[in-house]
């Protein structure tokens, strides 16, 4: 699991420009992601099996190959123009080209948009920006914001190892870093046997702490390929293929399992454990004797986005709750994401964010939200909030957009966006280079859609459509 890199530059403009240029020299590494977004159809493939026997849509997506990369002088041609340029207008030709697809039968009956032009903050398009809508995964946008502005894109999430006075017991103690792998057991576990050599042979007691998360465990689609229980103690996201991104078999209890490896560690470290390891807290007067430090969470937001990581994106609502002071779980997540929102001057006005991922239909906000958000990432005053951009897969080559442009629309490369997919539910958001250079924040929301070929098409219609003129 090899987290991306985050940082980004001040200048809006060179933001654009930087996020094309960078995927030009990236074009020869293309990840081969599918067109899934992060298991969401799978999710709810009962569901979905239901709707296409009474009738409604069938959500598994047919494969579709990417054409070959963009050539670097189309790519690149925002880079070379002026300065000067011209700020967007609403309505006139943006309109004429937004609206007809819109009212096209793709996105079913009820859809909103919003665009903003990043430079100014100003709304240059909108449809319905202040209704609430299922947002699906593009919710992760709200919530790795919320994260970055309340922890800052260096934080790093500790898990550590506690000895008891006696030296007799050991506790790993879960600090929510759902990225831990087996190479950092093994550091820890390392770590704790240079401590306990002084005490000379003997079985210790293993025991696992995580107590960090309240709550329920299981979100509230159930067991199921696309999302582990939520634990505060878990290796890689408790997945047990080998796989870093998604769907995939999951364990049932996280941190066991991560206890149990742990344990086995230690063992090859000349420590043995006697009994099995078991749940508690490390005993008052226990000293820390290793620490393991997640990536920086610039890199964990980037993954969280370009590979709309569920198990990610819920650790980040929860650490959001943790610094607030509020309880690490989803109901805690939901109020400490919301305020944080709050706090950066957002329009949070009937949004409610049942979840960090997006997989709960409850969740609700507007395109007006969205957008706003996105527009905040690009401007000089936050920051901190850059890597919500830098995160978002590019249209043609990355993450959950690697297969839905090709090299022969005008969109590939110029895009970046986070997708959004629920049976019945398709979303887009993110940034867009028009033909001046101009980088244009949007976001386009879709309920009741019955094919989600046809729903997706029409979005990167959209999104494709604000790479041409605007006005």
């Amino acid at each position: 699991m090899r987290p991306l890199r985050g940082g980004a530059p001040d200048d809006r403009r060179f933001v654009a420009g930087s996020a094309v240029l960078g995927l030009v020299v990236a074009a020869g590494a293309v990840l081969a992601a599918g067109p899934w977004d992060s298991g969401q159809r799978k999710a709810e493939q009962h569901r979905a099996a239901a709707s296409v026997r009474s009738g409604g849509a069938h959500h598994e997506a047919a494969p579709r190959v990417p054409g070959p990369a963009a050539s670097a002088p189309a790519v690149l041609t925002p880079l070379g123009t002026p300065r000067d340029l011209k700020e967007p207008t609403a309505g006139g030709g943006l309109a004429a080209a937004l609206t007809p697809l819109l009212d096209g039968p793709g996105l079913g009956p009820l859809r909103t948009a919003v665009v903003v032009d990043t430079a100014t903050g100003k709304q240059v398009y909108a449809r319905g920006a202040t209704r609430p809508m299922t947002p699906a995964s593009t919710v992760k946008l709200a919530t790795t914001a919320a994260a970055l502005s309340a922890l800052g894109p260096g934080h790093r999430i500790a898990t550590t190892v506690r000895l008891s006075k006696d030296a007799k017991t050991v506790t790993l103690v879960g600090g929510g870093d759902p990225t831990l792998d087996e190479a950092a057991l093994r550091g820890l576990a390392a770590g704790t046997a240079r401590a306990l050599r002084a005490s000379g042979p003997g079985a210790v007691s293993l025991t696992y702490d995580t107590s960090r998360y309240a709550g329920p465990a299981l979100h509230r689609i159930g067991p199921n390929e696309n999302i582990a229980p939520v634990s505060a103690l878990m290796v890689d996201e408790g997945r047990l293929d080998g796989s870093d991104k998604g769907p995939a078999p999951r364990t049932g209890d996280p941190a066991e399992d991560a206890a149990r490896t742990f344990a086995d560690l230690l063992g090859d470290a000349g420590v043995a454990t006697r009994p099995a390891p078991s749940a508690g807290r490390a005993a008052a007067g226990s000293t820390t004797v290793a620490t393991h430090r997640s990536p920086p969470l610039s890199a964990l937001v980037e993954r969280a986005l370009t590979n709309s990581d569920n198990d990610i994106a819920e650790a980040l609502a929860r650490q959001t709750a943790l610094k607030a002071g509020k309880p690490a779980s989803f109901a805690g997540g939901r109020l400490a994401v919301t305020e944080q929102l709050r706090k950066l001057g957002l329009p949070v006005a009937g949004a409610h964010l049942a979840d960090g991922s997006g997989l709960d239909r409850a969740d609700k906000v507007t395109a007006g939200l969205l957008t706003g958000l996105l527009a905040l990432a690009a401007g000089p005053d936050h920051p901190e909030l850059r890597p919500v951009l830098t995160g978002l897969p590019v249209a043609g080559f990355s993450g959950t957009l690697g297969s839905r442009y090709t090299a022969t629309s005008r969109g590939t490369g110029l895009i970046r966006a986070k997708t959004g997919t629920l049976t019945g539910v398709n979303a887009l958001a993110g940034t867009a280079v028009d033909a001046q250079g101009r980088l244009l924040a949007f976001a386009f929301l879709a309920s009741g859609t019955t094919s989600p070929h046809e729903a997706e098409a029409t979005l990167d219609a959209l999104a494709t459509a604000l790479t041409r003129g605007t006005g």
